[in-house]
């Protein structure tokens, strides 16, 4: 078996075009994977440098250099519904870089004529707007802060060129991710003062996009890694696996097309002016379906998604929850709704990830408030009509929840929301509990009886689950 470096790698030497904030398994398992696919097809000849956002992370950063700041990603999906591997070796990672450790380095990088373009994934946490953040410390504390002195030192080195602004693409997992950031990079410049024509430089010459990412990343194969070593051939310490599966939704100035043509090299990248409506599309179908599956299958004694999707009752369930209710509620084309579902539910036949659904069930009231309710209310207020089995998703939730369900189960939710659900349970008045919990408006923030059916129903799906158990009630509701 090989050493994995420059010296059994031919490395190419490449412009560092790309900082990237976040050495994570995703961003590298999906961002760096798509930049070395497009460099490989000759669409791009993009290099990356990786900044680690906080202090520490030394023994990354070894293992990078060890390795001549490459790395395998290993992926396993379905296709078209067959098996699909493919194992790529990226070499797009020029450098590895924590601005606490070597602040000089980070300076180069920031004032590079080359550099176009920032991508981030910093967690949800890490855009946040830190009041005080000192801006002129090396580095400041939080990303915004930190975004906000690196163009300023840009704008600065550049006298204001306005050729050198830069596009930030970000990838946390929040709506408006980019905009947000934005908003956030002109308060820290109006709050230290630096100047209209540094916030007009940021306004005009610098670009900040929202996004949509998708792609499952487990991450370091542990449990397999020296069976995987042996089959690339290389003793490889960073290897990231993930699914086959990959999307890619970029909104806002057209610009970016021509400078990250990711598309060209046929990967699933989408250019578009506003995400918005398409995060509403793949929320309510991948995510939605995920969380109305979740208590249902638990409740089944399934483990993983695979499991769910391998117990007939819960397939049949999600399948007719999303082409029944999901879809017909979405103002698009009907048929090009189905060949996107298809694309999206083929995920859950990948026999190849364990995606345990207690990870999923994290925080499941309000995943099921902003991914499923919308197809309740938009069934009632669109089409006139009712949406039972999304609605009976929720009655499985609260069964779930409430401490009476036929499987032993921790939430793991706010605690006093659940409180409250286990502590007004009531077996001699399921609808009276229903309603105390629908109607709680600590819990939710929207107003779920704009279904006149909506308590009646959930009230009687937690009976029959209470009554018949979760099989019986389930295959009930599929065969009416």
């Amino acid at each position: 078996m090989k050493v994995l470096n420059a010296t059994t790698v031919n490395k190419p030497e490449l412009p560092v075009k790309i900082l990237q904030f976040g050495e994570g398994n995703f961003l590298r398992a999906f961002v760096d994977w798509m930049i070395q696919k497009a460099n490989d097809a000759g669409k791009m000849n993009h290099g990356v440098a990786i900044v680690q956002p906080i202090a520490g992370g030394e023994f990354v950063r070894d293992l990078f250099q060890q390795q001549s700041n490459m790395y395998h990603v290993y992926l396993e999906g379905i296709k078209d519904k067959q098996p699909v591997k493919e194992v790529s070796l990226i070499k797009c990672i020029t450098t590895v870089n924590n601005p606490y450790a070597d602040y000089q380095a980070y300076e180069k990088l920031i004032v590079s004529d080359a550099l176009e373009m920032i991508i981030s994934n910093t967690t949800e946490a890490g855009i946040r707007y830190e009041e005080g953040d000192d801006i002129f410390a090396t580095p400041p504390a939080s990303f915004p802060a930190k975004i906000t002195a690196l163009l300023y030192k840009r704008f600065q080195h550049f006298a204001g060129d306005t050729a050198k602004g830069l596009s930030i693409i970000c990838c946390e997992l929040i709506e408006d991710n980019g905009s947000t950031l934005r908003k956030y990079v002109l308060q820290h410049a109006a709050a230290n003062q630096l100047g209209a024509e540094f916030e007009q430089w940021v306004n005009s010459c610098c670009h900040f996009y929202d996004t949509l990412v998708d792609r499952i990343v487990p991450g370091f194969p542990k449990e397999t890694i020296n069976e995987i070593k042996a089959e690339i051939g290389f003793d490889d310490n960073l290897v990231v696996k993930g699914e086959y599966f990959h999307v890619w939704a970029i909104g806002g100035d057209a610009s970016i097309k021509q400078k990250l043509p990711l598309d060209e090299a046929g990967l699933n990248v989408l250019f578009m002016d506003d995400i918005r409506d398409f995060r509403a599309k793949k929320v309510r179908i991948l995510n939605g379906a995920h969380t109305a599956m979740v208590p249902v299958a638990l409740q089944l004694g399934c483990e993983t998604v695979m499991d769910a999707f391998n117990t007939p009752e819960v397939e049949q369930y999600i399948n007719q929850l999303v082409a029944t209710e999901v879809l017909p509620a979405i103002d698009e084309d009907p048929e090009e709704l189905k060949k996107f579902a298809a694309k999206i539910l083929e995920r859950f036949y990948n026999p190849f990830l364990k995606h345990y659904l207690k990870d999923i069930s994290l925080n499941s009231l309000s995943k099921w408030e902003t991914r499923d309710f919308p197809t309740v209310k938009d069934n009632y207020t669109k089409l006139n009509s009712k949406a039972p089995l999304t609605t009976f998703s929720f009655a499985a939730l609260l069964v779930l929840y409430s401490g009476h369900s036929s499987v032993a189960f921790t939430p793991n939710d706010t605690p006093e929301f659940v409180a409250f659900i286990q502590s007004a349970f009531d077996a001699n008045n399921i609808s009276g509990w229903v309603e105390a919990v629908v109607t709680n408006k600590k819990i939710w923030k929207e107003d779920f009886t704009v279904s006149p059916y909506f308590i009646e129903e959930v009230s009687a799906a937690v009976n029959s689950i209470l009554s018949n158990g979760m099989k019986a009630a389930v295959t009930a509701l599929i065969n009416k």
